[in-house]
């Protein structure tokens, strides 16, 4: 076991779990995601107002996750050398310009250059507000990790209710009325920044506490970091194919409205959020790893028999997916912080952006094939993805090699 000094996070200071900051961190995160959610949402609509292919529906998203995923461990980096208290307000600020633009968005280049805007201030957003659930924590890292996801995942599955309520019965610039919540998130980031603030000031000068470091090779610490992302892989291209294209895929196989199918996607969403903060419970409780292995693979035979199922089991399908395979990623991000625990910022933005870039990737990859074979296709193909959760068996033992803070 190595002993070195904590130069990088000022959570390790802290022993007591700040609930006050975790449920403020997870309803910023609410709104935030409640905004981002609106892009998939509407996909019914602009496919009919700008007659688009499933395949630029897939550039869409693209466009959106990409951004959204390649400054996070930028962002992530930086902020771990220099930690900006109130940077999610700026972020807040790119996504309330991009929410009014997609508002107004005449053309497709327009709706790619909105959602662009949407995509950077997420981009701003989660690394830092990772690390205040970190440092919020007390402890609990898991529990913290999952508290400020389901906030994220809840935000998500109100959206399409929101948009079938708000957008589908009237026109696209009622869109514009979501940037409300942008305001409202603005203020509530702002008494985060403050506490995040203060506790770097309460902490200057003081002695760092030690961390234990984990037990392995730099080696083995790389390789199980790759396989962590391939099951991210695995997790976000199936996700993706249900947030992007599922509205689609029970429209053309039952027959359902816009409407009727958002109420659908919401419950898979629902279930995502609920399996979050179960999965961050399990995580504390019965260790990561076999989480993650149980939250991928576990997800596998309800997401091969979907293709086949009628309306009701579908229903129930999704639900059961839903719940497994959210599961995963508080462990996952938990457990990658334990291997590189002087890097936080670092790896929650590379997680959280590997995650937007396969969401994104999935979406234009499936859009295209759906377009050349069919959407039902793109089910059949995507329900072997979780089986890739069996790799989660090489990954090492955190409780063996120990990782608490001293």
């Amino acid at each position: 076991m190595q002993i070195q000094n904590e130069t990088q996070s000022p959570s390790n200071n802290q022993s007591k779990t700040a609930y006050s900051i975790l449920i403020a961190i997870s309803f910023a995160h609410f709104l935030n995601d409640m905004l981002q959610g609106v892009i998939p949402a509407i996909y019914p609509r602009l496919e009919t107002e700008f007659k688009l292919s499933l395949g630029q529906i897939g550039m869409i998203t693209l466009c959106y996750q990409l951004a959204a995923s390649l400054l996070q461990p930028v962002v992530g980096a930086y902020t771990d050398k220099y930690p900006k208290p109130y940077s999610q307000i700026f972020g807040m600020a790119f996504t309330l310009i991009g929410i009014l633009s997609l508002a107004n968005a005449g053309s497709y280049e327009w709706i790619l250059v909105s959602v662009v805007l949407v995509g950077i201030g997420s981009s701003v957003f989660h690394p830092e507000s990772s690390r205040v659930a970190f440092m919020a924590s007390g402890g609990k890292r898991s529990f913290a990790q999952s508290v400020f996801q389901i906030g994220g995942n809840m935000g998500t599955a109100l959206a399409p209710l929101l948009v079938a309520w708000i957008v589908l019965p009237n026109a696209q610039v009622y869109i514009a009325y979501f940037a409300l919540f942008a305001v409202l998130a603005q203020f509530i980031l702002f008494f985060i920044g403050r506490w995040y603030a203060n506790h770097l000031k309460s902490v200057a000068g003081k002695i760092k506490k030690e961390i234990l470091l984990p037990n392995l090779s730099q080696t083995r610490i790389t390789f199980s970091v790759i396989i962590l992302l391939v099951i991210l892989f695995s997790k976000y291209f199936y996700v993706a194919s249900i947030t992007s294209y599922f509205q689609f895929y029970i429209i053309d196989k039952f027959g359902l409205t816009e409407v009727q199918a958002q109420v659908y996607l919401f419950y898979f969403l629902l279930a995502v959020a609920i399996g979050t903060l179960l999965g961050g419970i399990f995580g504390d409780r019965f260790g990561r790893k076999y989480v993650i292995w149980f939250s991928v693979l576990g997800a596998a035979p309800f997401t091969l028999l979907l293709p086949y199922a009628d309306l009701t089991f579908t229903a129930v399908l999704v639900v059961i997916i839903g719940l497994i395979i959210s599961s995963a990623f508080p462990a996952i991000l938990v457990y990658a912080q334990e291997l590189l625990p002087k890097k936080i910022g670092m790896v929650s933005g590379l997680f959280y952006g590997f995650a937007f870039g396969m969401g994104g990737l999935g979406s234009a990859v499936l859009g295209w094939l759906a377009d050349e074979t069919s959407i039902n296709y793109i089910y059949h193909i995507c329900s072997f993805l979780p089986l890739i959760g069996i790799i989660a068996a090489f990954l090492p033992n955190m409780k063996k090699v120990g990782t608490k803070q001293v």
